[in-house]
């Protein structure tokens, strides 16, 4: 089973303001379920994780699972909630009554919006405590100069499932690479954490990005988490700043570079469907 783990749908002017930004023209656009199904059957994609998009607010929920119930291809959603908010386990049974919410797998905050050791806060940790009771992922989507206190978090809270979004958003155009990887090291070390193989063109220089930018922070990723701690993701359409769908696609694997059959396979769909309890 092959399985994009991340990617999103918006419409134009709906809540979206991060879009605003110059330079994100590309993307100020609606995406639809249909724009999707059309990327992914191109690619040879059968199922996919929908992600929240930055619209943080509890009504982009009720979209994406409806688009989810509509659309056989998205297996799962990661949907937006405050794990600070006292009536987070309220927010989660709501979510899960909605159309389409068995197929809830996950929650997302924009945590890289947050000052660096936002999640060493002990509300923000009872929150994740209770998403992790409820049976939920929570996808860590980080600024690599918060990757300690993830680490710090995700030791804390052993029963948690961490989905690490991006990999930490490296600083492949800045070359960053040794601070990252140091960091990156310690939440390899805690088992609860997996990692997506995906944002990395958009990390990299839009305009000039090669493979052999990318291979270095992919090969680091595959020595720390291993085959079935990582899972492969297109970041659409964010990663249209930087190149089509299959493009981005065919650099991650070629970043891959030769793996043995059940290792790419866990990578391409096995730990996706894992780690997100995905339906069969």
């Amino acid at each position: 089973m092959i399985v994009d783990a991340h990617h999103h749908l918006w419409a134009a002017a709906a809540g979206y303001s991060w879009l605003d930004e110059p330079g994100l023209e590309p993307i100020n656009r609606t995406f639809t379920p249909a724009d999707l199904v059309t990327e992914l059957s191109a690619a040879g994609v059968e199922r996919s994780v929908l992600v929240e998009g930055g619209r943080c607010d509890p009504v982009e929920a009720v979209l994406l699972l409806g688009h989810a119930a509509a659309t056989p291809a998205i297996a799962g959603v990661v949907a937006w909630a405050d794990p600070a908010a006292p009536d987070l386990a309220e927010t989660l049974a709501v979510y899960r009554a909605l159309p389409g919410g068995e197929l809830l797998v996950g929650i997302r905050a924009q945590v890289q919006g947050e000052e660096r050791d936002y999640l060493d806060r002990p509300d923000v940790r009872a929150g994740l405590a209770v998403i992790g009771a409820a049976g939920l992922v929570f996808d860590l989507v980080v600024r690599a100069d918060q990757l300690p206190s993830a680490a710090r978090v995700a030791a804390a809270l052993p029963s948690v499932s961490f989905v690490l979004d991006h990999l930490g958003k490296p600083p492949i155009k800045e070359g960053g690479f040794a601070r990252w990887s140091a960091d990156l090291a310690s939440l390899a070390a805690c088992p609860n954490v997996t990692a997506k193989v995906s944002g990395l063109v958009t990390e990299a220089d839009w305009q000039h990005w090669t493979v052999a930018d990318l291979r270095p922070y992919v090969s680091e990723a595959l020595r720390l988490f291993g085959p079935s701690r990582l899972m492969l993701g297109s970041d659409w359409p964010v990663c249209l700043l930087a190149g089509g769908y299959g493009a981005v696609r065919s650099a991650l694997l070629d970043a891959l570079g030769d793996l043995p059959a059940p290792e790419r396979a866990a990578i391409l769909g096995d730990t996706a469907t894992r780690v997100y309890r995905l339906p069969a």
